[in-house]
């Protein structure tokens, strides 16, 4: 019979919640995924689950039943939580009934390399030191979407097991390749591979769209508040600027990341006829 929690004062409670914090996710190598989207995406990408907490008030009728049961299968902890409890868990404003405590992915940049050493043009994505996890989940999102072969996050301001990146990226974590490395080691594959790196400039002449983004290419974006490196952009084979017509001189760097891959992906496509 499965287990159930009715105060939150209860010492798996307590573990859990610490997940929240870098600090613990770091010592333990445990992290949080929550929501049924994240979690089926997690499960499909092979994340080992530690333990499911859930509560089934909460649920929000999305075929519940069977991921709990191919949780189960897998020999997953199941474990219920009445309504405060599991909100106690939860760090959204309304959760769904589903949380799960997973076990980092393993995947080191030798085996990253590995898996595009097969792709001829390869599209991957450099997030550098990107500050708000939220961002850095909706880059993920991107590249996901438009078919990007994978992300690299250099010299991490937030890694990529906080909670918001998890909801942020909807389980395209779990989805696309994704590792840390320091931008050195970064740079070094980049030119062994000669892999073009594009950088969003405002200084650059050159408009996204108008730019050749055909063959391997690096889209390579930075921090919030103060944009790329002097490394990346010294590195960078091409630079582009974003076209802006109002007040503001920037966009937000999930956005620009966005545009430019699209872009690329248009290119690349541009025999095709386009769809939405």
């Amino acid at each position: 019979m499965d287990k159930v929690i009715t105060s939150t004062q209860n010492p798996k409670i307590k573990e859990a919640v610490k997940l929240t914090h870098r600090k613990k996710r770091e010592e333990s190598h445990l992290f949080l995924i929550e929501g049924y989207r994240e979690l089926m995406r997690a499960m499909k990408g092979e994340v080992q689950l530690q333990s499911l907490y859930i509560c089934p008030e909460l649920f929000l009728g999305m075929n519940e039943g069977t991921l709990i049961e191919e949780a189960r299968i897998r020999g997953v902890e199941i474990v219920h939580c009445i309504p405060h409890v599991f909100e106690k868990l939860s760090y959204r404003d309304r959760p769904d009934g589903l949380i799960a405590i997973g076990v980092h992915m393993q995947m080191t940049f030798a085996d990253f390399i590995g898996r595009l050493a097969s792709k001829k043009h390869p599209l991957v994505v450099i997030a550098e030191s990107i500050e708000k996890p939220g961002n850095l989940g909706t880059i993920l999102r991107s590249a996901d979407a438009a078919g990007a072969d994978g992300v690299i996050v250099c010299d991490r301001c937030t890694d990529i097991y906080n909670p918001n990146v998890v909801r942020a990226s909807v389980g395209t974590l779990f989805s696309i390749p994704v590792v840390e490395v320091e931008s050195s080691k970064a740079l070094l594959w980049l030119r062994e591979r000669k892999i073009k790196i594009v950088a969003a400039t405002p200084s650059a002449k050159e408009s996204f769209t108008e730019a050749n983004l055909m063959g391997g290419i690096a889209i390579v974006v930075g921090t919030e508040q103060l944009g790329l490196s002097e490394q990346w952009i010294h590195a960078a084979d091409i630079r582009v600027r974003i076209p802006m017509h109002g007040e503001a001189d920037s966009l937000n760097v999930a956005m620009a990341t966005t545009l430019l891959l699209y872009e690329c992906l248009r290119q690349r496509n541009e025999t095709i006829p386009w769809r939405a």
